[in-house]
């Protein structure tokens, strides 16, 4: 079924621009909604600092500032918070931050005596700039969006991986198993089994005991997989190393195959390695974070797009829509 037209009627009341992290993927966002990058010029001084400097008028504009916190992720939220900061001053009418990132979200509780919430810190950082509101995608936690003190519309990539998913597969949806690698991704797997199968597609969570942090000393797996084609479903692969032993649990107890869908493609260190060596057949992830040349290169790695759904987020917050209205009625947090 195609997808309606955008919207967006007075396209001179809007103003997109995007930082160094990714700019392949607001390049992207802008054509879906047949508009072009303003004129922003962010780089560096000889000492480091980030210089911004808008080249157009913003003066009453929405202002939209596509920035994914990857890469030097330090530096990619330094140059969000400066534009924020050259919007504000140059009187824009709205701000708002495309995050299809958002880098800290897993330092998002106290894990130690004296460990910050670094998560919570970010959030502030970006309201205090003068961001009004935020889109993001999938972020690693729900309550995220309460450290902010400004509207957060968190876009699910579920639909995008699923259709994705659907591509390499040819199985009926009763001989399916999606995957939770841990107990708190359970409803991230659910969400994604009810939109690829409904109740046809069955279930299984992977629960880990960990002795120490960091240290996994075995994984207990809930459900049954065998001979059955399984896909383990999460928001983040970094390392890869849980998600590489959880497809070898999964071997073990005898699944058919054996695929993963995630949201952001970390990928940092051994990981192209671990998926390589790992019995996973396909790894799809979205483009929310560009691949570095090996993951690129690596043929058991697909990328699917978040352009469209950022697009269309954009979209519905410039008309005032109703973001609801992207997803199905069944919520991921119910």
């Amino acid at each position: 079924m195609s997808k309606p037209a955008f919207a967006i009627k007075d396209r001179k009341a809007i103003k997109l621009f995007t930082g160094n992290a990714h700019p392949k993927l607001a390049a992207d966002i802008v054509a879906h909604l047949g508009l072009a990058l303003g004129d922003a010029k962010v780089s560096k001084f000889r000492d480091g600092e980030i210089q911004v400097e808008i080249g157009e008028s913003v003066r009453g504009k929405d202002v939209y500032l596509i920035q994914s916190m990857c890469g030097d992720v330090n530096t990619a939220l330094m140059e969000l918070l400066v534009m924020i900061d050259a919007a504000k001053r140059a009187s824009a009418n709205s701000i708002t931050a495309v995050i299809p990132y958002f880098a800290y979200a897993r330092q998002d509780r106290k894990v130690a005596s004296r460990a910050p919430i670094t998560a919570k810190l970010v959030a502030d950082l970006i309201s205090t700039a003068g961001a009004q509101r935020v889109i993001t995608v999938d972020l690693h936690a729900g309550q995220i969006q309460g450290f902010f003190n400004t509207p957060v519309d968190n876009l699910y990539a579920a639909r995008e991986l699923v259709d994705a998913f659907e591509g390499c597969v040819t199985c009926p949806h009763d001989d399916i198993v999606v995957v939770s690698p841990d107990a708190g991704g359970a409803q991230r797997a659910l969400y994604f089994s009810r939109l690829l199968g409904g109740s046809d597609v069955g279930l299984a969570v992977i629960v880990k005991e960990r002795p120490r942090p960091g240290e996994v000393a075995q994984m207990i797996l809930v459900g049954k997989v065998r001979g059955k084609t399984a896909v383990l479903v999460d928001d983040i692969v970094d390392s890869a190393g849980t998600l590489a032993k959880a497809a070898e649990k999964l071997r073990k107890e005898k699944a058919a195959a054996i695929y993963a869908c995630c949201t952001h493609a970390v990928l940092s260190g051994p990981a192209v390695a671990n998926i390589q060596g790992s019995p996973i057949k396909q790894l799809i992830v979205t483009d929310t974070i560009p691949l570095r040349a090996d993951a690129a290169a690596c043929p058991k790695i697909k990328v699917t797009s978040v352009s469209d759904l950022l697009a269309r987020g954009i979209e519905n917050v410039q008309t005032r829509g109703s973001i609801s209205k992207l997803f199905p009625t069944w919520s991921i947090d119910k």
